[in-house]
């Protein structure tokens, strides 16, 4: 096991003692044999770096499922049983050059590396400590687009209800898998303003733990969503916060693809559940230049009141930047393809995705 890095950075108490708890987690199951291993998760670059992306963990085996006819579907609480592991070396393979990345206190791997890649998906992989590898892929940004989309998740593309915190408890921990729902439309919504734009990166940016990412990646494949680079958070304590912020997760990287990407103009589609009208309302004020339209979707009554109702959504009629409002996603289509950001319209489009 990797010891802490001394830091200068006055860390907090409570972070501290989430490290040794995770530590002394490793070594038990580093006593019972057990090994690390690394999850990669979808990126993005330009043609010529990476963003690499992914988690060192040490995964307890899974027992063989006796009763007949299990599907497969994996109750939420697994993802979090694994432990991650702080400060590993893994190493990094793109086009044949490896590098070596540290992953962070909470086992989280961010990287960006150089790399020459054509644009659209490129494979990489990560082993840590002599494990196999674990292949995935990045997106390469051409540097002739000039269109791209980022979405938020939980009850944008997947009724979640999360700002209730026993709400989201119970879905994020017990819910089976393949019990949760896509919001009606938006698969078909996001794979149009793919196809109507080729090249253009789809970056799903969520406030959700980086333990739910395999769970994600198996839902956005199951209901036919457009694969996408995924951004997600690690829960817990930071050095000075108890908890991280989510909302200022989002902002950091809304800011670091606009720095990333200059020449794209974005989409930018979320709900009114959480902060996303606010946080889009700033990051559109303060780069008009990098967003080529909103889009938000409004919660039903019923979502509304489990996710402890809806956050005001300000009148942008004078903003410079179009914004649009739909219940779904075919309506959301449709008020998009009136300010020209896609073609036609959705028309007989709605149902589940």
């Amino acid at each position: 096991m990797a010891a802490e890095p001394a830091t200068r950075v006055k860390v907090l108490w409570i972070a501290r003692l989430e490290y040794r708890f995770h530590a002394w987690r490793e070594r038990r199951a580093r006593a019972r044999g057990l090994r690390a291993s690394v999850s990669a998760y979808p990126g993005y670059g330009g043609e010529d770096w990476v963003r690499v992306l992914g988690r060192v963990l040490i995964v307890p085996p899974v027992r063989a499922r006796r009763r007949r006819g299990d599907d497969g579907g994996v109750r939420g609480w697994r993802s979090f049983a694994a432990v991650p592991v702080g400060y590993a070396t893994v190493t990094v393979s793109v086009d044949g050059v490896t590098h070596e990345v540290i992953a962070d206190r909470g086992g989280v791997i961010d990287a960006v590396l150089p790399a020459r890649l054509q644009p659209g998906w490129q494979p990489l992989s990560m082993t840590v400590e002599g494990s196999e590898p674990f292949q995935t892929r990045v997106f390469v940004v051409g540097s002739d687009v000039r269109f791209g989309i980022v979405s938020d998740v939980d009850d944008t593309v997947m009724v979640t209800a999360l700002p209730r915190p026993l709400i989201a408890a119970w879905n994020s921990f017990v819910v089976n898998e393949h019990a949760r729902q896509p919001v009606p439309g938006m698969a078909v919504l996001l794979e149009r303003l793919v196809r109507e734009h080729p090249g253009a990166p789809m970056v799903y940016l969520s406030t959700g733990a980086w333990n739910v990412a395999p769970t994600l990646q198996r839902f956005l494949r199951r209901h036919l969503f457009p694969p996408g680079a995924l951004l997600l958070t690690d829960w817990g304590p930071t050095h000075d916060r108890w908890f991280r912020s989510g909302r200022a997760h989002k902002e950091e990287n809304l800011r670091r693809l606009a720095r990333e990407f200059p020449q794209v103009r974005w989409v930018l589609i979320g709900d009114d559940g959480q902060h996303d009208d606010a946080l889009y309302t700033a990051f559109t004020g303060a780069h008009p230049d990098h967003v080529t339209a909103v889009a938000i979707r409004r919660l039903s009554p019923a979502e509304a009141v489990l996710a402890g109702g809806r956050t005001a959504v300000d009148d942008h009629t004078a903003a410079t930047v179009p914004w649009v409002t739909g219940d779904d996603g075919a309506g959301l289509l449709d008020r998009l393809a009136e300010i020209g950001v896609v073609g036609g319209t959705a028309d007989g489009v709605g149902g589940p995705a």
